[in-house]
């Protein structure tokens, strides 16, 4: 056995009680899973939380997995920013950064996936990153690893010298072998599957201590308030917002149930991420060239499913992966571009997209009239009467035809087609489907899906989400 192990625990254990990351220890990260009944993690899991927390496995030494996934912010972005600076802050991600809270149980891509539902067939699912193209929990760790526009780690051999010369070298060893570091791709998979086993194992990453599971299993504090009650019919209406045709709250993959995902991809014409936004705070500087289109599983990270040309229609351009829904309430960047910043803000663009473009994407200056005020809540200050509006600005024309038109962004009626789901666009200037009352319940019951829910001693008679 190898005689530093001994030593290498006893820091590990003293690194876990010092500082984390950013000067918060790893019981305060862990939030409230550091009670006595956590269970303690196996020797992998172990090496997997002190990789997780180290920002040495950066090219700047300067950012960590936790950097980006906070546990304070149910691992997640710890900020609003579109998306993320890397360890080379002169670089910016392309894609928001996502929770990795309730992962463990996604299965592995297919483009005929099975669907927890039962009924939906024949479409694409599962998968890690918005395009999928990870198979594993492992492989995705490993990924940003290597990403120059996340840690910027030259080489799977520059990420292992660093964990070869870290406090946690020994324990490393103990976990996968004496001689794990002799064959990098082998050791580099070990550190994947290290951080794979913590976010399997350590309860924190599926805590489901939020008010819904309160609710759901009809436990003390779990009731919901009327304004919460109704965005709950709202939610599992098929005819309004059909939430949960999608974010799917049933009996789930791997025993699981209300991870709030069916795994699906869908293309639903986010607003492109650039200067078309008056006074837009943070845009992504790949959108600046013209040319560069984020189109989910047909490129630019993805290459299975490119188009044939340019102008080759494609059904799965523009499909990125539906994300799960527990805590969506404390992010504060929304889509896999990150254009939105705000719940209402996303529930009003499912609710407007088609009847009223003008509030999201840019337009033509071929309008008449003075400029128009949109509502407060719109990507675009102002539209013009009359103007074109540039729909759907974030694909090219040519892969426009798989937009998603269900419910509650079509009107899910037979008459003009679309790839996609075979529904109707809702025509520009009809009335939209949900009405405010509708939208402000419906982010309500959707705040009741985060975690470290904690009810209060009298429930409460005033605010926004109670009557």
């Amino acid at each position: 056995m190898d005689k530093t192990v001994p030593l290498v625990m006893a820091l590990s254990v003293a690194l876990l009680a010092l500082v984390a990351c950013d000067g918060k220890s790893a019981a305060t990260t862990a939030g409230s899973t550091t009670g006595p009944h956590k269970p303690p993690l196996s020797l992998g899991a172990q090496v997997g939380q002190l990789a997780f927390f180290d920002k040495n496995l950066s090219s700047g030494k300067n950012m960590s997995c936790a950097s980006c996934h906070d546990p304070q912010y149910a691992y997640g972005p710890p900020n609003s920013i579109s998306v993320q600076l890397g360890s080379d802050i002169t670089q910016t991600g392309a894609r928001a950064v996502p929770s990795l809270r309730y992962r463990e149980s996604t299965p592995a891509y297919d483009d005929n996936a099975p669907n927890p539902d039962g009924v939906t067939t024949s479409s694409p699912g599962g998968g890690f990153m918005a395009d999928g193209r990870a198979a594993t929990l492992a492989t995705q760790a490993g990924m940003p690893l290597l990403n120059p526009l996340e840690m910027n780690n030259a080489s799977k051999e520059a990420v292992m010298k660093v964990v070869q010369s870290s406090t946690y070298a020994g324990l490393f060893k103990q976990a996968f072998g004496a001689d794990v570091f002799d064959n990098t791709d082998k050791a580099f998979d070990a550190l994947g599957t290290a951080i794979q086993a913590l976010e399997t194992e350590d309860i924190s990453f599926h805590p489901y201590s939020s008010k819904y599971d309160l609710h759901v299993f009809n436990k003390l504090g779990g009731t919901l308030t009327p304004a919460e009650r109704r965005g709950e019919v709202l939610f599992h209406s098929t005819g309004v917002t059909n939430c949960s045709g999608c974010h799917y709250t049933g009996a789930n993959f791997n025993g699981n149930t209300g991870l709030m995902t069916d795994f699906t991809y869908q293309a639903l014409g986010a607003p492109r991420n650039d200067r078309s936004i008056p006074n837009n705070p943070d845009p992504i500087p790949a959108n600046d060239d013209p040319k560069y289109f984020d189109m989910g599983l047909c490129g630019p990270y993805r290459t299975d499913h490119m188009p044939a040309t340019p102008d080759t229609p494609n059904p799965y351009c523009g499909m990125f992966k539906v994300p799960g829904l527990r805590n969506v309430a404390t992010r504060g960047a929304f889509f896999h571009n990150g254009v939105l910043h705000s719940l209402e803000q996303v529930v009003n663009f499912y609710n407007t997209r088609d009847t009223n473009p003008e509030y999201w994407y840019p337009a033509n200056n071929d309008g008449s009239g003075a400029p128009q005020a949109n509502p407060n809540w719109a990507l675009q200050p102002t539209h013009v009467p009359g103007a074109t509006v540039n729909k759907y600005n974030d694909l090219p024309r040519s892969q426009q035809g798989s937009i998603d038109e269900e419910v509650p962004l079509g009107t899910g009626e037979g008459g003009e087609k679309t790839l996609a789901s075979g529904t109707r666009p809702r025509a520009p200037g009809s009335p939209p489907v949900m009405t405010p009352q509708q939208i402000a319940d419906l982010v309500c019951f959707l705040g009741t899906f985060s975690d470290g829910y904690q009810p209060p001693s009298a429930a409460p008679t005033t605010g926004r989400c109670v009557k």
